[in-house]
């Protein structure tokens, strides 16, 4: 059986950005504030993942948060299943829906 960590290192698939809040101030004081939640939606019951932006290589310049429209690109990290990976993930504001991926920085996490 496949790693989920590697099935989400190949490909892009569908996300859902910070589904835990509808309140556009909320989501853009988490984004201020470098952490935020993705959703890789098509995982068995999905795969939440908390992340720590990398603001460097984040766009958030073609998003108007005040309208809840745009288009965002995230990068960030965390740990999934004991590896440290990167999270990328395109998404529309006002859908809050993307695609993504991961990026593997570290197979094995002491």
């Amino acid at each position: 059986m496949e790693d989920l960590v590697d099935k989400l290192a190949k490909g892009k698939h569908a996300v859902l950005f910070e589904s835990r809040t509808s309140d556009i101030k909320e989501l853009h004081d988490r984004v201020n504030n470098g952490f935020i939640f993705i959703t890789f939606t098509e995982t068995r019951g999905g795969t939440e993942l908390g992340i720590n932006l990398e603001k460097e290589l984040c766009d958030f310049s073609k998003a108007d948060f005040n309208q809840s429209q745009g288009l965002i690109e995230i990068a960030g990290t965390c740990e999934l299943n004991y590896k440290k990976v990167r999270c990328r993930a395109e998404v529309d504001l006002e859908s809050r829906k993307g695609v993504g991926f991961l990026e593997i920085l570290d197979r094995i996490i002491d």
